[in-house]
């Protein structure tokens, strides 16, 4: 069982490597991000088995034994030893860098301040555009590395014009909706070899097949900074007073009831308002700014029109009229088709073909071509236009 690269789209006259470069593996030199899980290392041991020279490399994001890490969590403690036992195994250097104080300022702090300001945010899509393919990509760059490669479920395809970003072969693996802000320049230095594999089974049988000893060792589960999914103790920690009580209201302002901190409350949410009798009740606004969350009916949940601000453009065409495509605004959620309309500024407005409920500010919205598995790029989802009709 072997690896291999996306299939090309052009012909050309010189053999490429399984990494699409025009010359011997032993004279290709690939950084590995190794987390410390099982895809990253089956990538590094794989492109070791093939000749290629591999130099992994594993982020220290935070302390093993501080209160925001978990058992299981990736990039602390045992993970990094896991990484460095894979690379021993498999005879290539391996490094560790600390990169604690980044990853703070970049996706922690962010994720709290996000929270306190009443929207859901999505801290791996910022520690993969932040620190994995920014800081960590330039660190491959320094060492005179080709590429870079990683263990997500993502493929990189040869497009006519440019590199193109398609969903992974297995959609119940498929990371994109993660990793909808990979600028052209980086994905032009990145490979995804795991994206063409059809189960996470066949990943496990080649970690066994190499003697991996993460060849069975189980997904990290949730945030990797947030113990037992519990955002609002970690969020509690980062920001003392955050969870300040306020009125639960209905949309016109009648108090029902009494809540225990916005920053317990989500977009969408029904259970645990604590309000009892009648018709069931949605929480349909967080008002940080007053401690009040406003309910209501589902179908006042109910979106057509979406604001996205951050826009990443991927697509060939320009970024300009009406663009109709796929867009996926929960990475639980399918794609479904809308009208994209960029605005100046890196905004656009989205328009629903069918209404969507739950949409939260703070959450990705991510475009994809209406037929294939192409990613056309994403933004981060602002405050909603206006209900659906």
């Amino acid at each position: 069982m072997t690896l291999t690269a996306a299939t090309r789209t052009d012909a050309r006259p010189t053999e490429l490597n399984s990494l699409g470069f025009a010359k011997p593996p032993a004279q290709t030199r690939v950084v590995v991000a190794m987390s410390g899980g099982v895809d990253s290392s089956v990538v590094a041991a794989q492109l070791k088995f093939e000749g290629y020279d591999v130099i992994g490399v594993t982020l220290q994001l935070y302390d093993h034994g501080a209160a925001l890490a978990k058992k299981g969590a990736c990039c602390a403690g045992q993970d990094i030893h896991d990484a460095r036992r894979v690379a021993e195994r498999m005879g290539f250097p391996h490094y560790v860098l600390d990169y604690e104080n980044k990853f703070r300022e970049s996706v922690i702090d962010e994720f709290a301040d996000a929270y306190l300001a009443g929207a859901t945010p999505v801290p791996c899509i910022r520690c993969n555009e932040r620190v994995k393919f920014r800081d960590l990509l330039e660190t491959a760059r320094d060492l005179d590395a080709d590429c870079m490669a990683t263990g997500h479920y993502i493929q990189r395809k040869d497009g006519p014009l440019r590199a193109e970003l398609h969903m992974a072969a297995d959609p119940n693996r498929d990371q994109s909706y993660f990793l909808f802000s990979t600028t052209q320049q980086q994905l032009d230095f990145l490979r995804f070899p795991l994206g063409h594999l059809v189960s996470k089974a066949e990943t496990r049988a080649l970690a066994a097949e190499y003697g991996l000893s993460v060849a069975d060792k189980p997904d990290s589960q949730d945030i990797c900074f947030v113990p037992n999914g519990d955002y609002a103790a970690v969020i509690e920690k980062l920001r003392p007073g955050a969870a300040d009580p306020g009125d639960i209201v209905d949309r016109e302002g009648t108090v029902l009831g009494q809540h225990r901190g916005v920053i317990h409350y989500t977009i969408g949410q029904r259970r645990g308002l604590g309000i009892g009798g009648g018709e069931p009740l949605y929480v349909l606004r967080l008002e940080p700014e007053t401690r009040r969350v406003v309910v209501g009916p589902r179908e006042a949940l109910s979106t057509r029109t979406v604001a996205v601000t951050e826009v990443n453009w991927l697509g060939d065409q320009p970024f300009e009229g009406e663009i109709p495509c796929l867009v996926r605004i929960r990475s639980t959620r399918p794609p479904r088709p809308a009208i994209l309309r960029p605005l100046l500024g890196r905004r656009a407005e989205v328009e629903l073909l069918d209404p969507e409920d739950g949409v939260s500010p703070g959450q990705a919205c991510v475009f994809y071509e209406t037929e294939g598995t192409r990613v056309l790029g994403g933004g981060w989802i602002s405050l909603r236009r206006r209900p659906a009709a």
